[in-house]
């Protein structure tokens, strides 16, 4: 069913089984049925890795910006030549629609573009310090190797994010990708490998043992950088184990966006707004609207389009064309949206359309607008990760800004109006990383990405992306 699709772990540019011989099956979501059975690593493996990390390291540190940024454009290419065979892998470990994995290739591909053209622009400054006794030369240099912990939603696009700036910025990575969806990763290292990347430079760990492994990585006093895409529950967890060797971190964390519409709005543009930020990936993404905060007056007719449009998209295999919602990663994932949805449908809220699990096999739920929510309902409090839009009114401005801060999350905010002071205003008055102003998508590989409060720490993308991975070195001289 899938082709050629390598399986084993990739290590010091070789494809080797786990040190255990052990071995994981990889599911379709859409039957449950076994795809795959890939290498499960364990310790011994990720030292190993590590040591292949470490070693071709000063090499790789020395190499040339431009050469560093001619593999990584190599890549790109072959990502863009592959994208229909990368898509339609996506689609199967993941679920996700054809539409949607294909977005993702174009997406994760520019990711390389980006981050080729930028690590020429690893650039340092030179001044004159303040009193005269001395220039102040500011040099950057790659932090050295780096462990990239990758979610399962967007399977290539949090590789990407994560590998184009540490090869630009001359750093080696070890990538632990999620169990459920291996073998995309799997697939960037054989294409990393064909563009040139040496033999070291980029190690690829699958393991269903990831809290292990990652620790026993960060308790090796080589590694110098961790970045993780994840939950903030697990983020805390790495944090504290990263301050036993004070490593270098990046946290993309948890979200809780909200998505606000004024009664002066676009309608037909928050429709629009709202079926991208909510639908894109299925909601299984931590930019998805997850609360819509709708100003009264608007409120009922606002709902009544939205669930017309969720009502009539069409739900299946991911890889089945036509397809416009797949099924959710895995049983967890389903059980979670579907034990929020009927929280809040027994504390009152009504279900404009969805609201219930199909029977059958797979890991479906249905798009599912929910209206009445109680203000307390867990539903607005917890990441949903699935097509479920709980709909919340509010009478005023200053309502709607206590509404959408209120979480312990800041990855995110979306804000329809027709006033651009009040769009300016409250943009800035929401607590979140990044907001999209008349606008459902917010994600650009030039763009820097992160959140505030629990929802993370730095930035992905954009200049700020690439210094991530590079440490300043300040030098006194005088001439």
């Amino acid at each position: 069913m899938l082709g050629v699709v390598e399986t084993e772990l990739f290590i010091g540019g070789k494809w080797v089984p786990a040190s255990s011989g052990n071995r994981f099956d990889v599911l379709d979501p859409a039957t449950g049925d076994v795809l795959a059975a890939v290498a499960d690593g364990g310790e011994s493996d990720a030292i190993a890795a590590v040591d292949a990390a470490a070693e071709a390291g000063p090499a790789w540190a020395a190499t040339a910006p431009r050469v560093r940024g001619e593999v990584l454009r190599k890549a790109w290419e072959l990502m863009t030549e592959r994208a229909d065979e990368l898509a339609k892998l996506i689609s199967l470990e993941n679920g996700k629609a054809l539409v949607d994995a294909k977005g993702e290739v174009t997406y994760a591909a520019e990711f390389f573009r980006w981050f080729a053209e930028e690590a020429v622009r690893g650039e340092g400054t030179l001044a004159t310090a303040p009193s005269g006794a001395n220039r102040i030369l500011v040099t950057r240099q790659p932090v050295g190797v780096c462990v990239l912990v990758t979610p399962w939603n967007f399977p290539a696009a949090m590789a990407t994010r994560k590998i184009g700036p540490a090869l630009a910025a001359g750093c080696t990575v070890v990538l632990k990708p999620a169990s459920d969806t291996p073998l995309t990763a799997l697939a960037m290292a054989a294409i990393l490998a064909e563009a040139g990347a040496p033999s070291g430079v980029v190690n690829v760990l699958p393991s269903r043992s990831s809290g292990k492994v990652v620790s026993r990585m960060l308790q090796d006093p080589r590694v110098r950088k961790l970045s993780f895409t994840g939950s903030t529950e697990v983020g805390r967890i790495l944090l504290a184990q990263a301050a036993d060797n004070v490593v270098n971190t990046s946290m993309e964390l948890g979200g809780n966006a909200p998505f606000v519409v004024f009664a002066d709005a676009d309608l037909d543009a928050a429709i629009e707004g709202a079926m991208i930020a909510k639908m894109r990936n299925g909601g299984e993404a931590c930019t998805a609207a997850n609360r819509f905060f709708v100003e009264a007056s608007v409120a009922g007719d606002f709902a009544s389009r939205l669930a017309a449009r969720m009502a009539a998209l069409k739900v299946g295999p991911g890889v089945e064309e036509g397809t416009q919602v797949g099924p959710l990663v895995n049983e967890d994932t389903v059980a979670k949206v579907d034990s929020l949805v009927r929280g809040a449908l027994d504390a009152g809220a009504k279900a404009e359309t969805g609201g219930s699990r199909p029977e059958g096999p797979g890991f479906y739920y249905p798009p599912t607008v929910l209206t009445g929510v109680a203000p307390d309902s867990p539903i607005l409090r917890e990441e949903i990760f699935g097509p479920v839009a709980p709909i919340v009114t509010f009478t005023g401005e200053e309502e709607a800004v206590r509404l959408a801060n209120d979480t312990e999350f800041g990855l995110v905010a979306y804000v329809y109006t027709g006033d651009l002071a009040r769009g300016l205003r409250v943009s800035e008055a929401i607590e979140a990383g990044m907001v999209g102003l008349n606008r459902g998508l917010v994600s650009d590989p030039a763009a820097p990405f992160g959140g505030v409060k629990q929802s993370g720490i730095g930035r992905e993308g954009g200049h700020e992306g690439l210094l991530e991975y590079l440490e300043s070195k300040y030098i006194a001289v005088n001439w």
